[in-house]
């Protein structure tokens, strides 16, 4: 295995843009990146998952893929929901916080993009970054959802933060957001 993709493996990472390989490989000249890409998925030492994103073999994780094609993104909504226990409908999608509304298909993942507005969406209160992608916590991710739904329905809010929750939906600033929150700690 040659130097360059030793350095791809050493990241931990399963997901490439193809500037994570510009600045991983040190290349400024597009062309030659260009090439050298091209060579390595040839060879199959890469594998062109969509246009500008690589990974390594077919093993990558489908979460950190959809965080990493429009950034700055952050996985929320029912994902993160679902994954804390606060849904418990099962979706097939993954949900991502971004600055554009989207929904696309990427061998087989349905990956739903929802746009927040930019001082929301860089805000990182909230967001933690785990295995390579930025996530919200499901307090996050239950503002997030009031902000674009206000009438989203929660199955189980035993283990809200709810003082977390509050110190938060400051920074979505809608009296929306801030009334639901306090409407749907009461069913908690």
């Amino acid at each position: 295995m040659s130097n360059v993709i030793n350095i791809l493996h050493k990241t931990n990472k399963t997901i490439f843009s193809a500037n994570d390989l510009r600045l991983l490989w040190s290349i400024s000249n597009k062309d030659l990146l260009k090439s050298r890409i091209q060579y390595y998925v040839s060879k199959g030492d890469l594998i062109r998952i969509t246009k500008g994103m690589y990974a390594l073999d077919d093993s990558y994780n489908p979460w950190e893929l959809a965080a990493s094609i429009y950034t700055p993104a952050y996985l929320s909504f029912e994902t993160v929901l679902r994954e804390a226990g606060v849904i418990f409908q099962n979706y097939e999608r993954i949900f991502v916080a971004s600055y554009i509304s989207r929904e696309i298909t990427i061998r087989a993942t349905k990956i739903v993009f929802k746009k927040l507005k930019p001082a929301i969406l860089v805000n990182p209160f909230g967001i933690i970054q785990e295995a390579n992608l930025a996530k919200a916590t499901p307090e996050r991710a239950i503002l997030d959802s009031l902000y674009l739904n206000p009438n989203f329905y929660f199955d189980n809010l035993r283990q809200v933060n709810w003082k977390l929750l509050g110190k938060m939906a400051k920074i979505y600033e809608s009296q929306t957001v801030l009334n639901k929150a306090k409407e749907i700690r009461k069913y908690a």
